[in-house]
């Protein structure tokens, strides 16, 4: 089983991101969990959702031990960090995230300027989908075509295709190649 949480603030696309997942998995033939939690907090305030996708049953959609904490700013990386298991993966919007904040050494931890990243595109609500490919690149429980065409899937489905989104996507897979 993966067990991932996404965290940001609300209207960054964290729970669109989890969605995506979710969807992925489910398209696959697997078992999936997607537990948003924004309430008040959207619109500025923190932002998450835990998303389980695994071959078996899933008994609960409340992630205890994360394989990967997928993160856009630095309240999500207090909250969330002493979640990740030893061996898991910290993904860090680090063009949000504090240059001087120090991470723990036994998870990896793989930053991704994804804010300008997106940015410089000119797909400004195009964050998520860069993290989502560092994402896909840095666990081996994701396939990078597979994601690929998954998050065109999951658009399509709703009438919204933008091909800057591959883009975005290509440019995170790229940056977290060169971490890992």
């Amino acid at each position: 089983m993966t067990e991932i949480i996404c965290s940001g603030f609300g209207g960054q696309g964290v729970l669109v991101a989890g969605m995506i997942l979710a969807d992925a998995g489910m398209e696959d033939g697997k078992n999936v969990t997607w537990y948003p939690s924004y309430g008040s907090e959207m619109r500025g305030g923190t932002a998450n959702c835990n998303i389980k996708i695994s071959e078996e049953e899933i008994p609960s959609p409340y992630c205890h031990q994360l394989d990967i904490l997928y993160t856009l700013n630095d309240a999500a990386i207090d909250k969330f960090e002493s979640q990740v298991r030893p061996g898991g993966i910290l993904l860090v919007n680090s063009s949000l995230a504090r240059k001087d904040r120090v991470y723990r050494d036994d998870i990896q931890v793989i930053k991704v300027p994804a804010t300008d990243i997106a940015n410089e595109l000119g797909n400004a609500r195009g964050t998520n989908i860069v993290m989502l490919g560092a994402l896909s690149y840095a666990s081996p429980d994701f396939d990078v075509t597979y994601m690929r065409g998954a998050i065109d899937y999951f658009f399509a489905k709703k009438g919204k295709v933008n091909p800057k989104n591959a883009i975005c996507f290509d440019r995170g897979v790229e940056a977290a190649k060169a971490q890992v």
